[in-house]
């Protein structure tokens, strides 16, 4: 297994009682530093004239490396160790999100207008023209994140109640980067049928569909489904949101190598949702020679073990991840770690781009091919170029929902990526900024206002 940098998925705190005498406490950090631990925010909790107790913020790079860490600390003579806090499970407890009234209820004339008798005259009104319900409740404003937990993360299927952490995290992304109410929908079943009937049964709830951690290929067919039965966007972040910020991300590096995107060769690996997603969008983007992997090799026309996604983007060639990487312009990763060797690497063309993007662990570690790359982008936070979804969904919602969009289409999926690449000037452009901050507050306005624009010009938008 590949050692992880310390970082703050793995954060805990240790509480210490220590003599309050000079150089105790560098004892400590010493520990800690020798144990490969990255020491962050030190407070002082109590101070007596014989001790001092203190927190300490350190960020491991495993569950075990953690352990080892306070370990460490513990096995210091005079040191006592009070407390350890796990700084992320900490976080999550209780839940992440939380409902919230818009308007005060503390008379009874405000009480008689939000409920009843008042709000009878609303249920009317919406019932008599049922556009009104995008005026009159939160529908305009409301996202479902729904997911089966059949392919949480890099988890595997971990069931409903296992997701739930995840969707929770990403009603809180919704908020905080596009101001959209998005509730956790977690469904106790992973028959397609019985998904696709859930969504129909809820759905005058909400203002769109977010899919989220469906296993492939299910997934494509439950969103196809939806997108056809309902007259809200249906959006699967696992295939269009990576695709949207790989796009955006590549048409930014290609200025940088100075290749065009119709001459280049790409090899993608990873064949699953987010792989086979990629690949339609490069494809629509201009992308001619596109090679398509998975566990077993370039998805080949020779092969019998292909589905219909994966049969879409069959070739010719045959052969290994490593057959196909000779020669090509740019890899996208979407699939596991340590799966490319820095040889792999050295077979690519001229100026290479590398998207490894398999977390938390990528394809290839950028610290091996630092100086055979032109540009490395991964899906880490802890590494430039970090490819997250963040810079997509949210303002993909916000702009769907702002001109009340009927479906998703190709088109806005182009313009929004066109519209994070154009964020980054090209006087900016560098090896290590390809891709704006997921904390650019530019960033959901400006994608938001591009989907806008591709849903009227293609007259899908309702307003």
């Amino acid at each position: 297994m590949v050692s992880l940098t310390p970082n703050p998925s793995f954060s805990l705190t240790i509480r210490i009682l220590i003599p309050n005498q000079a150089g105790m406490l560098a004892t400590v950090t010493q520990a800690i530093a020798s144990a490969g631990g990255s020491i962050g925010q030190i407070d002082l909790i109590e101070q007596t004239r014989k001790a001092l107790t203190r927190d300490i913020t350190v960020d491991a790079s495993s569950t075990e490396h953690a352990e080892t860490i306070v370990a460490a600390v513990k096995a210091l003579d005079d040191i006592k160790v009070l407390n350890v806090y796990d700084r992320t499970f900490n976080l999550h407890r209780g839940g992440k999100i939380s409902v919230h009234s818009k308007i005060p209820l503390k008379s009874q004339d405000q009480l008689a207008m939000a409920y009843t008798p008042g709000v009878g005259r609303i249920c009317t009104a919406i019932a008599n023209d049922p556009g009104q319900v995008h005026n009159l409740t939160i529908k305009s404003n409301t996202v479902a994140i729904v997911t089966d937990g059949s392919a949480v993360l890099g988890l595997g299927n971990l069931g409903a109640a296992g997701a739930l952490p995840v969707m929770e995290g990403k009603a809180m992304l919704f908020k905080e980067f596009a101001g959209i109410d998005a509730f956790p929908i977690c469904l106790a079943t992973q028959d397609t049928d019985a998904i696709v009937e859930t969504v129909k049964n809820i759905a005058p709830v909400f203002g769109g569909v977010n899919l989220e951690d469906i296993s492939a290929p299910r997934c494509f067919e439950i969103e196809a489904r939806l997108q056809r039965e309902l007259d809200i966007p249906i959006f699967h972040d696992d295939q269009h949101g990576t695709a949207i910020v790989s796009l955006a991300a590549l048409l930014n590096s290609l200025k940088l190598v100075q290749k065009s995107i119709d001459q280049i060769r790409i090899v993608i690996n990873g064949a699953g949702a987010a792989g086979v997603a990629i690949a339609r969008l490069l494809q629509k983007a201009g992308v001619e020679s596109i090679v398509l992997c998975d566990s077993r090799g370039i998805l080949s026309k020779s092969r019998s073990d292909l589905n219909d996604q994966k049969r879409e983007f069959a070739v010719a060639q045959s052969g290994s991840l490593a057959d196909a990487m000779v020669g090509a312009d740019v890899f996208m990763g979407v699939s596991a770690p340590g799966v490319v060797t820095p040889e792999m690497v050295k077979s690519m063309a001229v100026d290479p781009i590398v998207f490894a993007m398999s977390n938390p662990i990528p394809e290839i570690q950028p610290e091996l091919v630092s100086e055979d790359v032109a540009v490395m982008a991964t899906g880490r936070s802890d590494y430039p170029n970090q490819i997250n979804n963040v810079l997509a969904f949210p303002g993909i919602f916000r702009g769907a929902l702002d001109c009340r969009a009927k479906t998703m289409t190709t088109t806005m999926f182009l313009e929004a990526a066109e519209a994070i690449a154009s964020l980054i000037k090209v006087s900016d452009l560098d090896r290590e900024h390809i891709i704006p901050s997921v904390f650019d507050e530019r960033v959901a306005p400006t994608v938001a206002a591009a989907v806008q624009h591709a849903a009227r010009k293609e007259g899908i938008a309702g307003n």
